[in-house]
């Protein structure tokens, strides 16, 4: 395991074992626990071990590694769980409603009218616009 100097971060203690979870998923880096606010039966989060604030700051073998574990977890969620999809995410910052400044995947398995919305309200774009932002975003790559 990496070593965890962060001692305020509730992931951190329990990557270390300080507070208990209920585990479905560990190696070295990656630690997978059902999440104690689920948003449906099954909600798993998927964290690194070392800690990294967001997924815009972590390295990409941590990254790769810890989608690898969130798409295992999804598969079980179908077969195990009767799942009839599942989503995957990550937030970035507070304003992209992380409530946790330690990098992690929520994997939320979804059901037949379970009544979970993820919305995301259509903003509609000039072409001059959306080219603008194709060429900032293809130069910063």
């Amino acid at each position: 395991m990496s070593e965890n100097k962060n001692t305020s971060c509730i992931f951190c203690k329990i990557a270390r074992g300080e507070i208990p979870s209920y585990k479905v998923y560990e190696d070295n880096e990656i630690l997978a626990f059902l999440d104690i606010n689920p948003a449906s039966r099954g909600h798993t989060l998927v964290v690194v071990k070392e800690h990294v604030d967001d997924v815009t700051k972590c390295p990409r073998h941590l990254l790769d590694r810890a989608f690898e574990v969130a798409q295992m977890i999804a598969q079980a969620m179908v077969s195990q769980l009767g799942a009839d999809g599942v989503n995957i995410l990550t937030n970035a910052g507070e304003v992209a409603g992380q409530s946790v400044p330690h990098f992690h995947i929520h994997v939320i398995p979804r059901y037949i009218n379970d009544g979970l919305k993820l919305t995301f309200p259509p903003k509609q774009l000039e072409n001059k616009e959306m080219e603008d932002l194709k060429d900032i975003l293809n130069k910063a790559l």
